[in-house]
């Protein structure tokens, strides 16, 4: 007699709107109303935007004059991410008073493994709903939730009723779940990968489970392994309650752009100093320093140098940086200037995960 399979049950909770949320909670003048974090009537780009902004096309990324264009209303708010910082705090407490099985993908979002759980409650949709009614009690925000088998499907559900709700795909709805799905809403599938699978005759997961693993490995090399099993409902991927940092870095975007090097010394001085803090809080240096130009036309250029040695120290980073600064010529004036440390001296091979299943 076959046993009954058994499975992961993973949340994946995502805050809405979270940084402009913040703003309009500590700010009730700003309830109602369309907010975008970030940019400006001039210049700067829109790193979040309420829900009353987004109803007019308003999203991140896009630029503050593209915003006020799609929006005359919209109010730009300078980002406060040390607020945001102590927020996501709080709410990433509470996750743990579920589980310790908890992997933070940004501030405002998180995978929860709750197969075993600190409440002893068998019901991960009834421990989803808990978690957010509790955001909304403690910390006056709402979440929305994704509950399924894996962190895939989970991260997919997640986006269905927001804002505020939740979605649980069940094991045995999981495959008909995707094979429904839109191509443009698999997680992982961008613009350009979308439409190269428009071009394929690929527009839905079933189009997708319809091509052989050779079809989508000759088109996408290695994502289309990838592509061949999400769709059939299998992502091994653990929940990992520590994530190891690739990389650390500093980058300021300025009200006017820069022409002179002597101008862009300067600024990167400062960039440098919360790189040096960043590095020293977490007790982590590196090898590889790479230079991030941004230019006034939004077209980027990246210059790195591996040294053989580990550095953290600001001065040793300005050394590099002044180098890798002075290498050519600027093409235009500058936007943005960057500095990260990579190749760092925290990395340690990955073990090999073997996926286990539990009751769901």
């Amino acid at each position: 007699m076959s046993e009954t399979p058994t499975y992961r049950k993973i949340i994946h909770i995502d805050m809405d709107a979270f940084y402009a949320s913040v703003e309009q909670m500590d700010n009730p003048e700003l309830r109602g109303k369309p907010v975008a974090v970030g940019g400006s009537e001039n210049r700067g780009v829109v790193s979040a935007a309420s829900y009353e902004a987004r109803k007019f096309g308003v999203r991140s990324a896009i630029s503050g004059v593209l915003a006020k264009k799609y929006c005359p209303d919209i109010i730009f708010v300078r980002p406060r991410f040390d607020r945001y910082k102590e927020i996501s705090s709080k709410i990433h407490k509470i996750f743990h008073d579920y589980t310790d099985l908890v992997e933070p993908l940004s501030l405002d979002e998180a995978y929860l493994d709750v197969t075993k759980n600190k409440k002893g409650n068998p019901s991960a949709s009834l421990l989803a709903q808990e978690i957010r009614q509790r955001i909304f009690n403690e910390v006056g925000l709402t979440a929305s939730a994704g509950i399924s088998i894996n962190k895939f499907v989970a991260k997919i559900a997640s986006d269905y009723n927001k804002p505020n709700g939740q979605k649980t795909v069940n094991p045995d709805e999981v495959e008909a779940f995707l094979e429904d799905l839109p191509i443009r809403k698999f997680y992982g599938v961008g613009k350009v990968t979308t439409e190269k699978m428009y071009q394929l005759g690929i527009f839905t997961g079933t189009d997708l489970k319809s091509k052989s693993l050779e079809f989508l490995e000759k088109h996408f090399g290695k994502s289309g392994t990838f592509y061949y099993h999400v769709v059939r409902g299998i992502h091994n991927s653990e929940v990992k309650s520590s994530r190891i940092t690739k990389s650390v870095a500093a980058e300021h975007t300025f009200d006017v752009n820069l022409s002179s090097e002597i101008f862009m010394m300067q600024q990167l001085e400062r960039i440098a100093t919360s790189l040096e803090k960043r590095l020293q809080r977490h007790n982590i240096s590196g090898k590889t320093i790479t230079l991030k130009i941004k230019y006034s036309d939004f077209s980027q250029q990246t210059r790195s140098k591996t040294l053989p040695y580990f550095i953290s120290d600001k001065s040793l980073i300005m050394e590099n940086v002044e180098e890798l600064l002075y290498q050519e010529k600027m093409k235009d004036s500058v936007r943005l200037l960057g500095i990260s440390l990579s190749n760092l001296n925290n990395e340690v091979k990955k073990a090999v995960v073997v996926q286990l299943k539990f009751t769901f």
